[in-house]
Protein backbone atom coordinates (compact mmCIF):
# COMPACT_ATOMS: atom_id res chain seq x y z
CA UNK A 1 0.00 0.00 0.00
CA UNK A 2 1.48 3.66 -1.35
CA UNK A 3 -0.08 6.59 -0.04
CA UNK A 4 0.06 9.99 -1.34
CA UNK A 5 -1.74 13.57 -0.33
CA UNK A 6 -4.79 12.61 -2.26
CA UNK A 7 -5.08 9.45 -3.32
CA UNK A 8 -4.71 5.84 -1.96
CA UNK A 9 -3.80 3.12 -3.93
CA UNK A 10 -4.78 -0.75 -2.51
CA UNK A 11 -4.31 -3.85 -4.78
CA UNK A 12 -4.77 -1.72 -8.14
CA UNK A 13 -7.45 0.16 -7.05
CA UNK A 14 -7.48 4.31 -6.64
CA UNK A 15 -10.03 5.76 -4.17
CA UNK A 16 -10.79 9.03 -5.42
CA UNK A 17 -12.59 10.12 -1.86
CA UNK A 18 -8.72 9.68 0.07
CA UNK A 19 -8.00 13.09 1.78
CA UNK A 20 -10.92 14.55 -0.02
CA UNK A 21 -12.20 17.97 2.29
CA UNK A 22 -15.74 16.87 3.97
CA UNK A 23 -17.63 20.21 2.09
CA UNK A 24 -16.48 19.24 -1.14
CA UNK A 25 -18.06 15.74 -0.57
CA UNK A 26 -21.58 17.34 -0.57
CA UNK A 27 -20.75 20.41 -2.94
CA UNK A 28 -19.69 18.09 -5.54
CA UNK A 29 -20.63 14.42 -5.53
CA UNK A 30 -18.90 12.27 -7.99
CA UNK A 31 -20.62 8.85 -7.07
CA UNK A 32 -23.51 8.89 -9.22
CA UNK A 33 -25.97 7.72 -6.72
CA UNK A 34 -25.33 9.90 -4.37
CA UNK A 35 -25.39 12.88 -7.18
CA UNK A 36 -29.09 11.34 -8.09
CA UNK A 37 -29.74 11.25 -4.51
CA UNK A 38 -28.99 14.90 -3.76
CA UNK A 39 -30.32 16.05 -7.34
CA UNK A 40 -34.05 14.16 -6.12
CA UNK A 41 -33.61 15.49 -2.82
CA UNK A 42 -33.56 19.35 -4.11
CA UNK A 43 -36.47 18.78 -6.68
CA UNK A 44 -38.80 17.08 -4.16
CA UNK A 45 -38.04 18.27 -0.44
CA UNK A 46 -36.25 21.48 -1.06
CA UNK A 47 -38.54 22.51 -3.98
CA UNK A 48 -36.24 23.77 -6.65
CA UNK A 49 -37.14 24.12 -10.42
CA UNK A 50 -35.97 21.34 -12.28
CA UNK A 51 -33.83 23.50 -14.79
CA UNK A 52 -32.10 24.46 -11.81
CA UNK A 53 -31.53 21.09 -10.27
CA UNK A 54 -29.96 19.92 -13.59
CA UNK A 55 -27.75 22.90 -13.74
CA UNK A 56 -26.43 22.26 -10.87
CA UNK A 57 -25.54 18.73 -10.84
CA UNK A 58 -24.76 18.69 -14.56
CA UNK A 59 -27.77 16.84 -15.75
CA UNK A 60 -29.38 17.77 -18.94
CA UNK A 61 -33.07 18.43 -18.48
CA UNK A 62 -34.53 15.62 -20.67
CA UNK A 63 -32.24 13.22 -18.76
CA UNK A 64 -33.23 14.56 -15.22
CA UNK A 65 -37.01 14.05 -16.29
CA UNK A 66 -36.32 10.17 -17.17
CA UNK A 67 -34.10 10.15 -13.84
CA UNK A 68 -37.67 11.56 -11.65
CA UNK A 69 -39.99 9.14 -14.40
CA UNK A 70 -38.09 6.23 -12.94
CA UNK A 71 -37.51 7.26 -9.53
CA UNK A 72 -41.35 7.34 -9.32
CA UNK A 73 -42.17 4.21 -10.86
CA UNK A 74 -39.05 2.68 -8.65
CA UNK A 75 -41.52 3.56 -5.31
CA UNK A 76 -44.45 2.43 -6.82
CA UNK A 77 -43.13 -1.01 -7.45
CA UNK A 78 -40.68 -1.26 -4.51
CA UNK A 79 -41.32 -2.69 -0.91
CA UNK A 80 -38.36 -1.69 0.26
CA UNK A 81 -37.58 2.41 -1.34
CA UNK A 82 -34.10 2.88 0.85
CA UNK A 83 -32.49 -0.19 -1.13
CA UNK A 84 -32.35 2.34 -3.95
CA UNK A 85 -29.52 4.62 -2.26
CA UNK A 86 -28.90 3.40 1.02
CA UNK A 87 -27.55 -0.46 1.81
CA UNK A 88 -28.19 -1.44 5.04
CA UNK A 89 -25.18 -3.39 6.74
CA UNK A 90 -26.47 -6.25 9.14
CA UNK A 91 -24.06 -7.56 12.24
CA UNK A 92 -22.35 -10.75 11.47
CA UNK A 93 -20.90 -12.62 8.93
CA UNK A 94 -21.92 -11.87 5.09
CA UNK A 95 -23.74 -14.74 3.50
CA UNK A 96 -21.64 -16.30 0.52
CA UNK A 97 -24.76 -16.21 -1.93
CA UNK A 98 -22.38 -14.58 -4.68
CA UNK A 99 -20.29 -16.64 -4.48
CA UNK A 100 -22.30 -19.52 -4.74
CA UNK A 101 -23.49 -17.79 -7.99
CA UNK A 102 -20.06 -17.53 -9.21
CA UNK A 103 -19.17 -21.48 -8.92
CA UNK A 104 -22.42 -22.37 -10.22
CA UNK A 105 -21.75 -20.38 -13.48
CA UNK A 106 -17.94 -21.50 -13.83
CA UNK A 107 -19.43 -25.53 -13.22
CA UNK A 108 -22.07 -24.71 -15.67
CA UNK A 109 -19.43 -23.30 -18.34
CA UNK A 110 -17.06 -26.48 -17.96
CA UNK A 111 -20.22 -28.51 -19.12
CA UNK A 112 -19.84 -26.16 -22.48
CA UNK A 113 -22.99 -23.95 -21.74
CA UNK A 114 -23.25 -20.56 -23.30
CA UNK A 115 -24.31 -17.60 -21.38
CA UNK A 116 -28.07 -17.65 -22.39
CA UNK A 117 -28.03 -21.37 -21.48
CA UNK A 118 -26.63 -20.51 -17.60
CA UNK A 119 -28.88 -17.59 -17.49
CA UNK A 120 -32.01 -19.64 -17.96
CA UNK A 121 -30.77 -22.39 -15.49
CA UNK A 122 -29.75 -19.36 -12.61
CA UNK A 123 -33.50 -17.90 -13.42
CA UNK A 124 -35.01 -21.26 -13.02
CA UNK A 125 -33.50 -21.37 -9.34
CA UNK A 126 -34.59 -18.18 -8.94
CA UNK A 127 -30.68 -16.75 -9.09
CA UNK A 128 -31.10 -13.47 -11.09
CA UNK A 129 -28.54 -12.42 -12.25
CA UNK A 130 -27.67 -10.25 -15.71
CA UNK A 131 -26.68 -11.93 -18.69
CA UNK A 132 -23.37 -9.24 -18.37
CA UNK A 133 -22.71 -10.43 -14.93
CA UNK A 134 -22.16 -13.77 -16.16
CA UNK A 135 -20.03 -12.94 -19.43
CA UNK A 136 -17.87 -10.65 -16.96
CA UNK A 137 -17.45 -13.86 -14.68
CA UNK A 138 -16.59 -15.90 -17.47
CA UNK A 139 -13.84 -13.45 -18.42
CA UNK A 140 -12.22 -12.56 -15.52
CA UNK A 141 -12.00 -16.01 -15.07
CA UNK A 142 -10.45 -16.67 -18.20
CA UNK A 143 -13.00 -19.01 -20.41
CA UNK A 144 -12.68 -18.69 -24.15
CA UNK A 145 -15.55 -18.32 -26.33
CA UNK A 146 -17.81 -20.91 -27.42
CA UNK A 147 -16.76 -22.85 -30.52
CA UNK A 148 -19.76 -23.08 -32.99
CA UNK A 149 -22.34 -25.98 -31.62
CA UNK A 150 -24.37 -27.96 -33.78
CA UNK A 151 -28.25 -27.92 -32.41
CA UNK A 152 -27.78 -32.03 -31.92
CA UNK A 153 -24.50 -30.91 -29.73
CA UNK A 154 -26.47 -28.46 -27.57
CA UNK A 155 -29.27 -30.90 -26.82
CA UNK A 156 -26.40 -33.15 -26.13
CA UNK A 157 -25.03 -31.25 -23.12
CA UNK A 158 -26.78 -31.93 -20.11
CA UNK A 159 -25.96 -30.84 -16.27
CA UNK A 160 -26.02 -32.22 -12.62
CA UNK A 161 -27.31 -29.33 -10.82
CA UNK A 162 -30.26 -29.99 -8.78
CA UNK A 163 -33.24 -28.26 -9.65
CA UNK A 164 -36.92 -27.26 -8.48
CA UNK A 165 -39.59 -30.02 -7.73
CA UNK A 166 -42.24 -29.53 -10.52
CA UNK A 167 -45.50 -28.04 -9.18
CA UNK A 168 -48.73 -26.42 -10.86
CA UNK A 169 -47.93 -22.98 -9.02
CA UNK A 170 -47.02 -20.35 -11.73
CA UNK A 171 -46.81 -17.22 -9.47
CA UNK A 172 -44.11 -16.11 -6.56
CA UNK A 173 -44.55 -14.29 -3.73
CA UNK A 174 -43.73 -10.88 -5.29
CA UNK A 175 -46.04 -9.00 -7.34
CA UNK A 176 -43.46 -8.71 -10.54
CA UNK A 177 -40.83 -11.76 -11.62
CA UNK A 178 -38.75 -11.88 -14.79
CA UNK A 179 -36.75 -14.43 -16.45
CA UNK A 180 -35.27 -15.63 -19.43
CA UNK A 181 -36.21 -18.40 -21.93
CA UNK A 182 -34.12 -20.21 -24.60
CA UNK A 183 -37.23 -21.70 -25.50
CA UNK A 184 -39.56 -19.19 -25.41
CA UNK A 185 -40.68 -19.87 -28.84
CA UNK A 186 -43.15 -22.59 -28.20
CA UNK A 187 -45.35 -19.85 -26.38
CA UNK A 188 -46.40 -19.20 -29.74
CA UNK A 189 -48.79 -22.53 -29.92
CA UNK A 190 -50.89 -21.45 -26.62
CA UNK A 191 -53.81 -19.21 -28.32
CA UNK A 192 -54.06 -22.43 -30.63
CA UNK A 193 -54.22 -24.57 -27.75
CA UNK A 194 -57.06 -22.26 -26.35
CA UNK A 195 -58.41 -21.01 -29.75
CA UNK A 196 -59.50 -24.60 -30.64
CA UNK A 197 -60.17 -25.97 -26.69
CA UNK A 198 -57.78 -28.44 -27.02
CA UNK A 199 -56.78 -28.15 -23.43
CA UNK A 200 -60.71 -28.38 -22.62
CA UNK A 201 -60.40 -31.80 -24.95
CA UNK A 202 -57.21 -32.96 -22.47
CA UNK A 203 -59.00 -32.18 -19.38
CA UNK A 204 -61.95 -34.45 -20.30
CA UNK A 205 -60.18 -37.24 -21.82
CA UNK A 206 -59.17 -40.42 -19.73
CA UNK A 207 -55.65 -39.83 -19.50
CA UNK A 208 -54.10 -40.19 -15.54
CA UNK A 209 -52.75 -37.40 -13.64
CA UNK A 210 -50.24 -37.69 -10.42
CA UNK A 211 -51.09 -35.76 -7.05
CA UNK A 212 -49.31 -33.25 -7.65
CA UNK A 213 -49.50 -32.67 -11.57
CA UNK A 214 -53.01 -32.59 -13.20
CA UNK A 215 -53.96 -34.28 -16.42
CA UNK A 216 -53.79 -30.64 -18.63
CA UNK A 217 -50.42 -29.90 -17.08
CA UNK A 218 -49.12 -33.42 -17.27
CA UNK A 219 -50.38 -34.00 -21.13
CA UNK A 220 -49.03 -30.27 -22.14
CA UNK A 221 -45.65 -31.97 -20.30
CA UNK A 222 -45.03 -34.19 -22.90
CA UNK A 223 -46.49 -31.32 -25.75
CA UNK A 224 -43.51 -28.86 -24.55
CA UNK A 225 -40.30 -31.52 -25.45
CA UNK A 226 -42.53 -32.42 -29.34
CA UNK A 227 -42.92 -28.90 -29.72
CA UNK A 228 -39.70 -27.85 -29.10
CA UNK A 229 -37.87 -30.31 -30.75
CA UNK A 230 -36.68 -32.27 -27.78
CA UNK A 231 -34.80 -35.34 -28.06
CA UNK A 232 -35.56 -37.82 -25.73
CA UNK A 233 -31.75 -39.98 -26.12
CA UNK A 234 -29.78 -37.24 -25.04
CA UNK A 235 -29.23 -35.48 -20.82
CA UNK A 236 -32.26 -34.30 -19.56
CA UNK A 237 -31.52 -31.95 -16.71
CA UNK A 238 -31.18 -29.19 -19.47
CA UNK A 239 -34.47 -28.86 -20.38
CA UNK A 240 -35.52 -29.25 -16.71
CA UNK A 241 -34.24 -26.48 -15.75
CA UNK A 242 -35.92 -24.20 -18.74
CA UNK A 243 -38.96 -21.88 -16.87
CA UNK A 244 -40.34 -20.96 -20.63
CA UNK A 245 -41.30 -24.63 -20.63
CA UNK A 246 -42.71 -25.09 -17.61
CA UNK A 247 -44.77 -21.93 -18.36
CA UNK A 248 -46.31 -23.55 -21.24
CA UNK A 249 -47.56 -26.73 -19.70
CA UNK A 250 -49.12 -24.04 -16.19
CA UNK A 251 -45.49 -25.45 -13.88
CA UNK A 252 -42.60 -23.91 -12.97
CA UNK A 253 -40.56 -26.66 -14.24
CA UNK A 254 -41.29 -29.49 -16.35
CA UNK A 255 -40.74 -32.81 -14.79
CA UNK A 256 -37.53 -35.26 -15.29
CA UNK A 257 -37.18 -38.21 -17.35
CA UNK A 258 -38.03 -40.82 -15.01
CA UNK A 259 -41.65 -39.03 -14.39
CA UNK A 260 -42.87 -39.46 -18.12
CA UNK A 261 -41.66 -42.51 -18.01
CA UNK A 262 -43.45 -43.57 -14.87
CA UNK A 263 -46.45 -41.85 -16.51
CA UNK A 264 -46.69 -43.15 -19.95
CA UNK A 265 -46.64 -46.59 -18.38
CA UNK A 266 -50.47 -46.10 -16.59
CA UNK A 267 -51.51 -45.19 -20.70
CA UNK A 268 -53.31 -47.49 -22.77
CA UNK A 269 -54.73 -48.09 -25.87
CA UNK A 270 -57.86 -47.16 -25.50
CA UNK A 271 -57.40 -43.84 -23.98
CA UNK A 272 -55.30 -42.59 -27.07
CA UNK A 273 -57.94 -43.77 -29.44
CA UNK A 274 -60.28 -42.09 -27.28
CA UNK A 275 -58.32 -39.17 -27.42
CA UNK A 276 -57.68 -38.93 -30.99
CA UNK A 277 -61.40 -39.39 -32.08
CA UNK A 278 -62.18 -36.33 -29.66
CA UNK A 279 -59.42 -34.32 -31.74
CA UNK A 280 -61.15 -36.02 -34.84
CA UNK A 281 -64.87 -34.46 -34.01
CA UNK A 282 -62.56 -31.19 -33.34
CA UNK A 283 -61.02 -30.71 -36.72
CA UNK A 284 -64.57 -31.80 -38.42
CA UNK A 285 -66.17 -29.23 -36.54
CA UNK A 286 -63.92 -26.60 -37.75
CA UNK A 287 -64.25 -27.52 -41.32
CA UNK A 288 -60.02 -28.56 -41.52
CA UNK A 289 -61.05 -31.92 -42.93
CA UNK A 290 -61.89 -32.49 -47.16
CA UNK A 291 -63.55 -35.80 -48.39
CA UNK A 292 -60.37 -37.45 -49.05
CA UNK A 293 -58.11 -39.39 -46.26
CA UNK A 294 -54.21 -40.64 -47.51
CA UNK A 295 -53.31 -43.67 -45.45
CA UNK A 296 -49.64 -45.34 -45.26
CA UNK A 297 -47.72 -47.25 -42.58
CA UNK A 298 -44.45 -46.13 -40.78
CA UNK A 299 -41.72 -47.93 -39.41
CA UNK A 300 -40.55 -47.69 -35.86
CA UNK A 301 -37.17 -49.02 -35.42
CA UNK A 302 -36.06 -51.03 -31.94
CA UNK A 303 -32.87 -50.98 -31.24
CA UNK A 304 -32.84 -53.53 -28.09
CA UNK A 305 -31.62 -56.90 -28.14
CA UNK A 306 -34.11 -60.52 -27.94
CA UNK A 307 -37.01 -58.17 -29.72
CA UNK A 308 -40.54 -59.78 -29.37
CA UNK A 309 -41.32 -58.00 -32.21
CA UNK A 310 -41.36 -58.54 -35.97
CA UNK A 311 -39.59 -57.24 -39.39
CA UNK A 312 -40.84 -54.50 -40.91
CA UNK A 313 -39.48 -52.63 -43.94
CA UNK A 314 -37.64 -49.03 -43.00
CA UNK A 315 -37.83 -47.31 -46.37
CA UNK A 316 -35.41 -44.10 -44.86
CA UNK A 317 -32.79 -47.29 -44.00
CA UNK A 318 -33.63 -49.68 -47.41
CA UNK A 319 -33.90 -53.09 -45.38
CA UNK A 320 -36.36 -55.03 -43.46
CA UNK A 321 -35.52 -54.39 -39.25
CA UNK A 322 -37.00 -55.14 -36.11
CA UNK A 323 -39.36 -52.86 -35.49
CA UNK A 324 -43.07 -51.35 -34.87
CA UNK A 325 -45.50 -51.08 -37.83
CA UNK A 326 -47.68 -47.71 -37.31
CA UNK A 327 -50.29 -46.74 -39.38
CA UNK A 328 -51.33 -43.23 -39.91
CA UNK A 329 -53.91 -41.30 -42.02
CA UNK A 330 -53.62 -37.49 -43.05
CA UNK A 331 -55.77 -34.83 -44.81
CA UNK A 332 -54.55 -33.64 -48.27
CA UNK A 333 -55.93 -30.68 -48.04
CA UNK A 334 -54.88 -29.30 -44.64
CA UNK A 335 -52.01 -31.64 -43.41
CA UNK A 336 -53.75 -32.41 -40.65
CA UNK A 337 -53.18 -36.33 -39.07
CA UNK A 338 -56.25 -37.70 -38.39
CA UNK A 339 -55.39 -41.23 -36.95
CA UNK A 340 -52.34 -43.65 -35.83
CA UNK A 341 -52.59 -46.94 -34.52
CA UNK A 342 -48.82 -48.69 -33.61
CA UNK A 343 -50.40 -51.98 -32.75
CA UNK A 344 -50.11 -53.70 -35.54
CA UNK A 345 -48.93 -57.16 -36.61
CA UNK A 346 -48.34 -58.78 -40.12
CA UNK A 347 -51.41 -60.97 -40.01
CA UNK A 348 -53.82 -58.03 -39.12
CA UNK A 349 -52.04 -55.48 -41.72
CA UNK A 350 -54.24 -55.66 -44.58
CA UNK A 351 -57.53 -54.97 -42.07
CA UNK A 352 -55.81 -51.55 -41.25
CA UNK A 353 -58.21 -49.95 -43.91
CA UNK A 354 -61.16 -51.06 -42.44
CA UNK A 355 -60.67 -50.29 -39.00
CA UNK A 356 -59.91 -46.92 -40.25
CA UNK A 357 -63.40 -46.53 -41.35
CA UNK A 358 -64.89 -47.80 -38.40
CA UNK A 359 -62.58 -45.09 -36.39
CA UNK A 360 -63.98 -42.02 -38.61
CA UNK A 361 -67.19 -43.33 -38.26
CA UNK A 362 -67.28 -43.45 -34.59
CA UNK A 363 -65.33 -39.97 -34.46
CA UNK A 364 -68.28 -37.93 -36.41
CA UNK A 365 -66.82 -37.70 -39.57
CA UNK A 366 -69.35 -38.31 -42.76
CA UNK A 367 -68.04 -36.79 -45.61
CA UNK A 368 -65.52 -39.17 -46.17
CA UNK A 369 -65.58 -40.14 -50.23
CA UNK A 370 -62.27 -41.39 -50.91
CA UNK A 371 -59.33 -43.38 -49.65
CA UNK A 372 -55.90 -42.96 -51.25
CA UNK A 373 -52.73 -45.58 -50.11
CA UNK A 374 -50.13 -47.40 -51.96
CA UNK A 375 -50.22 -51.26 -53.41
CA UNK A 376 -49.02 -53.24 -50.25
CA UNK A 377 -51.61 -51.59 -47.69
CA UNK A 378 -54.32 -54.21 -48.07
CA UNK A 379 -55.48 -56.73 -50.57
CA UNK A 380 -58.26 -56.89 -53.43
CA UNK A 381 -60.96 -58.33 -51.22
CA UNK A 382 -60.79 -55.48 -48.81
CA UNK A 383 -60.97 -53.72 -51.63
CA UNK A 384 -64.33 -55.54 -52.73
CA UNK A 385 -65.83 -54.68 -49.40
CA UNK A 386 -64.53 -51.03 -49.83
CA UNK A 387 -66.61 -50.52 -52.53
CA UNK A 388 -69.72 -52.33 -50.71
CA UNK A 389 -69.52 -49.63 -48.55
CA UNK A 390 -69.73 -46.99 -51.06
CA UNK A 391 -65.96 -45.82 -50.59
CA UNK A 392 -64.14 -44.59 -53.35
CA UNK A 393 -60.39 -45.74 -53.57
CA UNK A 394 -57.40 -45.42 -55.38
CA UNK A 395 -54.24 -46.80 -54.99
CA UNK A 396 -51.43 -48.66 -57.07
CA UNK A 397 -51.95 -51.88 -58.44
CA UNK A 398 -49.10 -54.03 -58.00
CA UNK A 399 -47.09 -53.89 -60.96
CA UNK A 400 -46.38 -57.36 -62.30
CA UNK A 401 -43.83 -58.84 -65.52
CA UNK A 402 -46.29 -59.87 -67.66
CA UNK A 403 -48.67 -56.92 -66.89
CA UNK A 404 -45.64 -54.73 -67.81
CA UNK A 405 -44.77 -56.58 -70.90
CA UNK A 406 -48.94 -56.51 -71.64
CA UNK A 407 -48.86 -52.84 -71.40
CA UNK A 408 -45.06 -52.19 -73.64
CA UNK A 409 -47.32 -54.62 -75.97
CA UNK A 410 -50.09 -52.12 -76.82
CA UNK A 411 -49.94 -49.63 -80.10
CA UNK A 412 -48.88 -46.28 -79.55
CA UNK A 413 -51.64 -44.89 -80.39
CA UNK A 414 -53.19 -46.61 -77.48
CA UNK A 415 -51.28 -44.25 -75.05
CA UNK A 416 -53.65 -40.51 -74.65
CA UNK A 417 -51.35 -37.80 -73.81
CA UNK A 418 -52.53 -35.33 -70.89
CA UNK A 419 -51.13 -32.64 -69.21
CA UNK A 420 -51.53 -32.69 -65.32
CA UNK A 421 -51.24 -29.62 -63.17
CA UNK A 422 -48.12 -29.41 -60.86
CA UNK A 423 -47.53 -26.88 -58.18
CA UNK A 424 -46.39 -23.57 -59.16
CA UNK A 425 -48.98 -22.99 -61.81
CA UNK A 426 -46.56 -25.57 -63.90
CA UNK A 427 -48.13 -28.59 -65.85
CA UNK A 428 -46.44 -32.13 -66.67
CA UNK A 429 -47.05 -34.08 -69.98
CA UNK A 430 -47.90 -37.78 -68.95
CA UNK A 431 -49.17 -40.86 -71.36
CA UNK A 432 -51.59 -42.71 -69.90
CA UNK A 433 -53.84 -45.06 -70.59
CA UNK A 434 -57.39 -45.14 -69.15
CA UNK A 435 -59.68 -48.69 -69.16
CA UNK A 436 -61.72 -51.31 -67.61
CA UNK A 437 -59.84 -54.44 -66.49
CA UNK A 438 -61.43 -57.42 -64.40
CA UNK A 439 -59.46 -57.98 -61.45
CA UNK A 440 -59.91 -61.92 -59.96
CA UNK A 441 -59.42 -60.71 -56.31
CA UNK A 442 -61.71 -58.24 -57.10
CA UNK A 443 -64.00 -60.09 -58.13
CA UNK A 444 -65.33 -57.42 -60.89
CA UNK A 445 -64.58 -54.78 -63.10
CA UNK A 446 -62.27 -51.89 -61.88
CA UNK A 447 -60.94 -48.78 -64.05
CA UNK A 448 -57.18 -49.18 -64.40
CA UNK A 449 -55.39 -45.83 -65.69
CA UNK A 450 -51.20 -47.06 -66.55
CA UNK A 451 -49.16 -43.62 -66.53
CA UNK A 452 -45.89 -43.62 -67.84
CA UNK A 453 -43.25 -40.22 -68.95
CA UNK A 454 -40.94 -39.48 -71.98
CA UNK A 455 -38.18 -42.46 -71.67
CA UNK A 456 -37.62 -46.53 -70.30
CA UNK A 457 -39.79 -45.87 -67.66
CA UNK A 458 -42.15 -48.10 -66.31
CA UNK A 459 -45.18 -47.82 -65.85
CA UNK A 460 -47.20 -46.68 -62.64
CA UNK A 461 -50.67 -48.43 -62.81
CA UNK A 462 -53.59 -47.12 -60.83
CA UNK A 463 -56.79 -48.53 -60.05
CA UNK A 464 -60.04 -47.10 -58.75
CA UNK A 465 -63.84 -48.01 -58.43
CA UNK A 466 -64.30 -43.90 -59.37
CA UNK A 467 -65.47 -44.49 -62.67
CA UNK A 468 -66.76 -40.83 -63.15
CA UNK A 469 -63.74 -38.70 -61.92
CA UNK A 470 -61.78 -37.06 -64.37
CA UNK A 471 -58.79 -38.91 -65.35
CA UNK A 472 -56.73 -35.62 -64.41
CA UNK A 473 -58.45 -35.45 -61.19
CA UNK A 474 -57.53 -38.86 -60.05
CA UNK A 475 -53.39 -38.48 -61.18
CA UNK A 476 -53.73 -35.54 -58.64
CA UNK A 477 -55.33 -36.96 -56.18
CA UNK A 478 -52.87 -40.54 -56.07
CA UNK A 479 -50.15 -38.09 -56.43
CA UNK A 480 -51.38 -35.82 -53.60
CA UNK A 481 -50.55 -39.28 -51.36
CA UNK A 482 -46.66 -38.70 -51.36
CA UNK A 483 -47.16 -35.72 -49.07
CA UNK A 484 -47.94 -38.12 -46.26
CA UNK A 485 -44.50 -39.72 -46.99
CA UNK A 486 -43.07 -36.50 -46.63
CA UNK A 487 -45.59 -36.13 -43.23
CA UNK A 488 -44.07 -39.48 -41.76
CA UNK A 489 -40.64 -38.83 -42.79
CA UNK A 490 -41.04 -35.78 -40.80
CA UNK A 491 -42.47 -37.69 -37.68
CA UNK A 492 -39.50 -40.30 -37.53
CA UNK A 493 -37.01 -36.91 -38.01
CA UNK A 494 -38.46 -33.67 -36.33
CA UNK A 495 -40.52 -35.30 -33.99
CA UNK A 496 -38.10 -38.10 -33.59
CA UNK A 497 -40.65 -40.91 -33.54
CA UNK A 498 -37.90 -43.41 -34.39
CA UNK A 499 -35.81 -42.98 -31.24
CA UNK A 500 -37.71 -45.37 -29.15
CA UNK A 501 -34.38 -46.29 -27.35
CA UNK A 502 -33.52 -43.56 -24.47
CA UNK A 503 -33.22 -43.09 -21.32
CA UNK A 504 -36.56 -41.83 -20.98
CA UNK A 505 -39.11 -44.84 -22.33
CA UNK A 506 -42.14 -44.05 -23.47
CA UNK A 507 -45.27 -46.27 -25.03
CA UNK A 508 -44.69 -45.99 -28.77
CA UNK A 509 -48.31 -45.80 -29.10
CA UNK A 510 -49.06 -42.46 -26.67
CA UNK A 511 -45.47 -41.11 -27.92
CA UNK A 512 -47.32 -41.57 -31.67
CA UNK A 513 -50.93 -39.43 -30.29
CA UNK A 514 -48.77 -36.63 -28.70
CA UNK A 515 -46.56 -36.44 -31.90
CA UNK A 516 -49.73 -36.22 -34.04
CA UNK A 517 -50.79 -33.80 -31.68
CA UNK A 518 -47.95 -31.70 -31.84
CA UNK A 519 -47.85 -32.10 -35.68
CA UNK A 520 -51.15 -30.64 -36.03
CA UNK A 521 -50.66 -28.07 -34.10
CA UNK A 522 -47.75 -27.01 -36.05
CA UNK A 523 -50.23 -27.55 -39.32
CA UNK A 524 -52.79 -24.99 -37.32
CA UNK A 525 -49.98 -22.46 -37.19
CA UNK A 526 -48.60 -22.67 -40.57
CA UNK A 527 -52.15 -21.69 -41.95
CA UNK A 528 -52.03 -18.79 -40.59
CA UNK A 529 -48.57 -17.59 -41.49
CA UNK A 530 -48.94 -16.03 -44.93
CA UNK A 531 -46.33 -17.69 -47.82
CA UNK A 532 -45.71 -20.50 -45.00
CA UNK A 533 -48.91 -22.46 -45.15
CA UNK A 534 -46.64 -25.23 -47.39
CA UNK A 535 -44.19 -25.26 -45.18
CA UNK A 536 -42.95 -28.43 -43.20
CA UNK A 537 -42.92 -28.21 -38.93
CA UNK A 538 -39.01 -28.65 -39.66
CA UNK A 539 -39.11 -25.40 -41.09
CA UNK A 540 -41.45 -23.46 -39.08
CA UNK A 541 -39.20 -24.52 -36.02
CA UNK A 542 -36.72 -23.09 -37.19
CA UNK A 543 -37.56 -19.60 -38.72
CA UNK A 544 -40.30 -18.76 -35.97
CA UNK A 545 -40.25 -21.01 -32.73
CA UNK A 546 -36.89 -21.76 -32.44
CA UNK A 547 -35.64 -18.51 -30.43
CA UNK A 548 -35.45 -16.93 -26.92
CA UNK A 549 -36.73 -13.63 -24.93
CA UNK A 550 -37.80 -13.20 -22.01
CA UNK A 551 -40.75 -13.99 -19.81
CA UNK A 552 -42.90 -10.96 -17.70
CA UNK A 553 -45.19 -12.58 -15.28
CA UNK A 554 -47.12 -10.60 -12.77
CA UNK A 555 -50.64 -11.21 -11.29
CA UNK A 556 -52.45 -9.29 -14.17
CA UNK A 557 -50.85 -10.62 -17.14
CA UNK A 558 -47.64 -12.88 -18.70
CA UNK A 559 -46.11 -11.44 -21.25
CA UNK A 560 -43.25 -13.05 -23.51
CA UNK A 561 -40.66 -11.02 -25.06
CA UNK A 562 -39.01 -12.53 -28.10
CA UNK A 563 -36.20 -11.47 -29.60
CA UNK A 564 -36.15 -10.19 -33.56
CA UNK A 565 -35.55 -12.91 -35.97
CA UNK A 566 -35.68 -12.30 -39.78
CA UNK A 567 -39.21 -13.70 -40.02
CA UNK A 568 -40.86 -12.81 -36.92
CA UNK A 569 -42.91 -10.01 -38.45
CA UNK A 570 -45.09 -12.81 -40.36
CA UNK A 571 -45.63 -14.55 -36.88
CA UNK A 572 -46.10 -11.15 -35.06
CA UNK A 573 -48.05 -9.65 -37.39
CA UNK A 574 -50.66 -13.17 -36.62
CA UNK A 575 -50.46 -13.27 -32.83
CA UNK A 576 -52.04 -10.23 -33.21
CA UNK A 577 -55.72 -10.99 -33.00
CA UNK A 578 -54.33 -13.22 -29.76
CA UNK A 579 -53.09 -10.41 -27.66
CA UNK A 580 -54.54 -10.31 -24.02
CA UNK A 581 -56.31 -13.70 -24.46
CA UNK A 582 -56.93 -15.51 -21.19
CA UNK A 583 -55.07 -18.72 -20.56
CA UNK A 584 -57.25 -21.32 -18.31
CA UNK A 585 -54.45 -22.97 -16.99
CA UNK A 586 -52.67 -20.21 -15.84
CA UNK A 587 -55.27 -19.11 -13.78
CA UNK A 588 -57.03 -17.29 -16.99
CA UNK A 589 -53.91 -14.48 -16.56
CA UNK A 590 -54.16 -12.52 -19.63
CA UNK A 591 -51.39 -13.68 -22.42
CA UNK A 592 -49.43 -11.11 -24.34
CA UNK A 593 -46.57 -11.29 -27.08
CA UNK A 594 -43.86 -8.57 -27.94
CA UNK A 595 -40.78 -7.50 -30.21
CA UNK A 596 -37.64 -7.19 -28.35
CA UNK A 597 -35.70 -3.79 -29.03
CA UNK A 598 -32.60 -5.93 -29.56
CA UNK A 599 -31.54 -9.28 -31.54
Amino acid sequence: MFLTKSIIVFHGLINPYFYMNPEKFFHKPKCPTQKQYDALRAFFYEKKAANVVADKFDYTLSSFYSLIRDFKKFLKESDNPTNRFFVEFLPGKRPKKQDDIVELIILLRKKYLSVSDIKAILDSQKKIVSETYIYKVLKREGFARLFRRSIETKQEIGSQVPIMAPTASLFSEKEFEQFNSPSIGILFFIPYIVEFGIDKLIKKSSYPCTKTIPILNSILSFLALKLSNIRRYTADDLWCMDRGLGLFAGLNVLPKAAWYTSYSHRITREMNIAFLKQLNELWTKNGLLSDTANLDFVTVPYWGEDSHLENNWSGTRHHALSSILAAISEDPDSGIITYGDTTIRHDGESDVVLEFLDFYKESGGKDLKYLVFDSKFTTYENLRKLDKKKIKFITIRRRGGNLVKELEALPKKAWKTVRVPCAGGKTRQLKVIDRKVFIKGYGKTIREIAITGHGKIKPAIIITNDFDLKLEDIIRKYARRWLVEKTISEQTHFFHLNKVSSSMVIKVDFDLTMTILAHNLYRLLARDLEGYKNHTSVKIYEKFISNDGQLQIDKGKITAIVKKKRHHPVLLSDMEKFQGHKVPWWNNTPFYIKAASNT
